[in-house]
């Protein structure tokens, strides 16, 4: 399915969240789901009014509560030890913007997709950064144990070893080092960089350009992509009956509409 890649605000209503009787890892016989996620993470994920909001908790609603008939709860966890965090039992999915890879796939299984995005650079209005080369000999920064990081990584192999990579624990401070200099560009999931840029229009852009979604055959977002990535919800290896039952409702949600009617509420086009 092929997903609109401009960004709406924030703002909107988020759907209701149920959190109470939170039970941690989530045997099989609860009926409380907690989920792993990196908070802050717009539009994915982020704090409104003391609760956790956005595409990923609208998207829990209608899986677990509204399919599945499960309670749930977010637990906020940082995303370089995410993985390790939910094989240790602290929670019992992880939904938080995660790009389906091979190597994640050797430590958790994946629901299908549910979200396609794109890697991306933005850099400062005033920057003549223009194209992939005109990082040779910059820095950029990243957040730590993404696949921007990953993308970052296959840039600098792609120049010949001549650029700095700056990682952060979260992409807000990847962001502000951006704007107050500290590098020169931001590499990261077109969605979550849309709502910097769009928020600070006068002062972030994106770099323009065909890339790998031209290259595929994909409809392309308006400007430069670096690869091309699916997200998924993340299961332990030993969690196939929950795993089954979240695939046959996204399956529900996509084919119903309401997976169009929440996509329209945080996403334009």
């Amino acid at each position: 399915m092929e997903r609109r890649t401009y960004l709406k605000s924030t703002g909107t209503a988020a759907a209701a969240l149920a959190m109470a009787g939170c039970l941690g890892g989530g045997g099989s016989g609860s009926k409380t789901i907690s989920i792993g996620s990196d908070i802050p993470y717009p539009p994915f994920e982020y704090m409104e009014n003391g609760e956790p909001a956005g595409f990923d908790p609208a998207i829990a609603q209608a899986v677990f509560t509204d399919q599945l008939g499960y309670e749930y709860s977010f637990k906020d966890t940082s995303f370089d030890g995410i993985i390790q965090a939910l094989n240790n039992g602290n929670f019992r999915v992880i939904m938080s913007a995660m790009t389906i890879t091979e190597e994640r796939a050797e430590k958790v299984d994946f629901s299908d997709p549910y979200f396609t995005a794109y890697q991306t650079i933005a850099v400062l209005q005033n920057s003549s950064i223009d194209e992939k080369s005109d990082l040779k000999g910059k820095a950029v920064g990243v957040q730590k144990g993404t696949t921007g990081a990953g993308a970052a990584e296959g840039l600098k192999e792609e120049l010949g070893g001549d650029l700095t990579i700056k990682r952060f624990d979260t992409i807000a401070s990847a962001f502000n080092a951006l704007l107050n200099n500290q590098v020169s560009a931001v590499i990261n999931d077109n969605t979550v960089s849309a709502e910097y840029v769009s928020k600070n229009d006068d002062e972030l852009r994106f770099v323009e350009g065909d890339g790998a979604a031209v290259e595929a055959g994909r409809e392309a977002p308006p400007y430069l992509t670096l690869t091309i990535e699916d997200y998924g919800i993340a299961f332990r290896k030993d969690d196939d009956e929950l795993r089954k039952e979240v695939n046959d409702a996204l399956a529900t949600i996509k084919e119903n509409g309401t997976y169009d009617d929440i996509y329209s509420e945080y996403f334009a086009g």
